[in-house]
């Protein structure tokens, strides 16, 4: 005998009221776990598509950096542009491909809404990165105007090497006793900078310190012969000594010549090479190059009566000496 709907709904409700809650929770964690486990499985092939095209604009970018390369490396003369556009060029294109994989990827996700998401967190974002930002902002223009190049020596506050690599964010150079240092982009954009290779020629200077009694013109002949025999001192440049004072013990000379490789390798050889020529000059040439002197005076009263003094007390503590050696020397014969 068929049933009514309303003995049906009875049972069902009847039926409901005698499984336990315990039952109904763990029936619902478990339907919840397979949705989700569905739901991954069913994404897997756009997840795959997802990271074959992050791959696939990943190439490009590294083919569009070659092909800058090619085109322009050899055409331009500043070849940090071309770095410019190899790294801006490169990132717009990874930036591109992961867009397209994150549509792919993730249901109802568009551009759309990423620029929105970015434009109510932008202040935050902007406190967040300002230093990382200013550091990028710096690179480019770093690069842009180029004021160095890789290979250059510079000195930057406390630092001084060679820039082995100059990147959006960071510069890196190497230090002259071979530590690496990374400086921040806009440390050296908004900050004094010494680029000591940026010329070919480098001046050079020491300091040289002859005699009160010696003759300065016959000691600067001498001297800039010994710079005309150094091979490190540049033939295309005039060396120069000038006197610029009176020491405490020597009349001051300074020695100034250029060099044509303007590395601190050559400037260290160099300096070394003209110490030596003009040590070896000023000797033969017998003019001195003396060590620190100082003058006692001695004229002054209270010295005089010191030193009489002193002169007193000895003569007394000799023929003090004097009677007790005799004594002894009688008290020994008897």
């Amino acid at each position: 005998m068929p049933t009514s709907e309303a003995e049906t709904a009875a049972n069902v409700s009847t039926a409901v009221e005698t499984v336990p809650p315990e039952a109904l929770t763990y029936h619902s964690i478990i339907n919840s776990a397979n949705e989700i486990v569905v739901g991954f499985l069913e994404r897997i092939p756009y997840f795959v598509a997802s990271i074959v095209v992050i791959l696939i604009f990943w190439f490009l970018s590294i083919i569009f950096k070659k092909v800058v390369q090619k085109v322009l490396g050899s055409r331009i003369h500043h070849q940090n542009l071309v770095k410019v556009f190899q790294r801006v060029g490169g990132a717009l294109i990874i930036f591109v491909g992961v867009m397209i994989a994150m549509v792919i990827a993730v249901p109802g996700f568009t551009p759309a809404k990423l620029i929105g998401a970015l434009g109510i967190g932008s202040v935050a974002i902007g406190f967040a990165f300002k230093d990382i930002f200013q550091n990028l902002l710096s690179g480019i223009l770093l690069l842009i105007s180029e004021p160095f190049r890789i290979g250059d020596q510079i000195v930057s506050g406390e630092y001084e090497g060679t820039v082995e690599d100059i990147k959006i964010r960071a510069t890196t150079i190497r230090t002259y006793d071979g530590r690496q240092v990374v400086i921040p982009n806009s440390d050296l954009y908004t900050s004094a900078l010494t680029v000591n290779t940026a010329y070919k020629q480098r001046r050079l200077q020491v300091a040289v310190g002859i005699g009160y009694e010696d003759d300065i013109e016959a000691a600067k002949a001498e001297i800039i012969q010994a710079l005309n025999k150094a091979d490190s001192v540049s033939k295309k440049a005039e060396p120069s000594v000038i006197a610029t004072g009176f020491g405490d013990s020597t009349i001051d000379l300074m020695v100034r010549w250029f060099i044509e490789d303007g590395t601190q390798a050559n400037k260290v050889a160099s300096i070394h090479e003209v110490i030596v020529e003009i040590k070896t000059a000023l000797d033969t040439a017998g003019v001195n190059i003396p060590f620190p002197i100082r003058t006692i005076d001695l004229s002054d009263p209270s010295v005089t009566a010191i030193v009489k003094k002193l002169n007193d007390e000895r003569a007394i503590n000799h023929e003090q000496n004097t009677k007790s050696d005799q004594g002894a020397n009688e008290t020994a014969l008897e």
